[in-house]
């Protein structure tokens, strides 16, 4: 390099944030199952966003999701793809092994990133990607959806209206067999699923599952002051552990128990947060908000979103573009990193 300001780079990441009537251009890289339904289609719906390019390492099938889903490129390497000057952001949806890299090089490229969840394979993974994204002061989001989510925000509006008195106790459980239909959909078989690679996912269905769910207590409840926990492979069935149980103690006082289990007799999916007026359950997986308060239940239903992530791109969108705050920081996604490296009992 000749040590001079390179205006290019200066002026993609600038951009967005100075022209607030920009396009946002996306590029996938890791358009799998989870872009099918779940979030590719949601950035062609937002007004701003449209999805120009694919990548998968397989070109062939990078080349049939782009034709399935009406998007003008694909692209079967990721620098390719970052490196194209019609993308002005990246969505990161590969397994979560590639995500650090991924994100490096296009934060590097002044490029803002959506990345999936678990945000990376571990907390110190996660502050390196947080720390690359103050290096090049370009923006990183990541994608735990459920906070914007209308059923979440409900729980989170009650909370916050103190519908339930205090808060003092979260119970949440998350028990699945170990070919249940929850699993099924998100995880598949186990002979050659990379959710059970601890390498490639960082640990097994608790790593692929359990981001969302603690995500969440971060949003409702502020910063984690001490966590700890306990996590084996009962069963035997693949290289991950497949049971894990977690305290948290936050640091308005609230206290979480949370355990998972992948390997019960019985599904179970509750989140039950405990006041001094009341109670909210609900689960993780389903549709409804219950709030008990003097003994009477009153029920919140809600309908099923077609595209799950779109109420969350369309922040991420607004952000990336200037007119809102980010849905979901590396800071916190990296806190949830450290609530998952607590509870696995990994010292990394």
């Amino acid at each position: 390099m000749n040590g001079k300001p390179n205006y290019f780079m200066e002026k993609v990441r600038n951009m967005l944030g100075n022209d607030r009537s920009a396009e946002l251009k996306w590029g996938i890289i890791g358009c799998g199952d989870v872009t099918e339904v779940k979030s590719g289609p949601a950035f062609n719906k937002i007004p701003g966003s449209s999805l120009v390019a694919v990548m998968r390492r397989s070109g062939a099938k990078a080349q049939d999701y782009a034709y399935r889903h009406n998007v003008p490129k694909w692209y079967d390497n990721a620098a390719r793809l970052i490196n194209d000057p019609e993308i002005n952001a990246i969505y990161i949806a590969t397994p979560p092994l590639q995500h650090e890299e991924y994100a490096l090089l296009a934060l590097a490229a002044g490029k803002p990133v959506y990345v999936e969840k678990p945000m990376t394979l571990n907390a110190v993974s996660a502050l390196r990607m947080k720390e690359a994204a103050e290096k090049y002061n370009v923006k990183l989001t990541v994608a735990h959806y459920r906070r914007q989510q209308p059923m979440f925000l409900k729980v989170k509006a009650l909370i916050d209206q103190k519908a339930i008195g205090d808060i003092s106790l979260v119970q949440l459980q998350m028990h699945q067999p170990h070919n249940s239909d929850l699993i099924a959909s998100t995880a598949g078989g186990s002979g050659s699923n990379w959710r059970f690679d601890p390498a490639i996912s960082g640990g097994g269905l608790f790593h692929d599952l359990s981001p969302h769910q603690l995500d969440l207590m971060i949003y409702f409840f502020g910063h984690p002051l001490k966590s700890m926990g306990l996590s084996l492979n009962q069963a035997g069935l693949y290289p991950a552990d497949d049971i894990v149980s977690g305290q948290v103690l936050f640091k308005n006082g609230v206290l979480f128990n949370g355990s998972w289990c992948f390997n019960a007799a019985e599904k179970t999916d509750s989140c039950e947060i405990i006041g001094t007026e009341g109670k909210i359950t609900f689960p993780m997986f389903g549709h409804k908000v219950t709030l008990r308060k003097n003994g009477i239940d009153q029920d919140f239903i809600f309908d099923p979103l077609q595209h799950v992530q779109q109420p969350m791109i369309e922040q991420v969108v607004n952000y990336f573009s200037g007119r809102g705050e980010n849905p979901c920081s590396a800071q916190d996604a990296m806190l949830c990193m450290q609530l998952m490296d607590s509870f696995t009992c990994r010292d990394v």
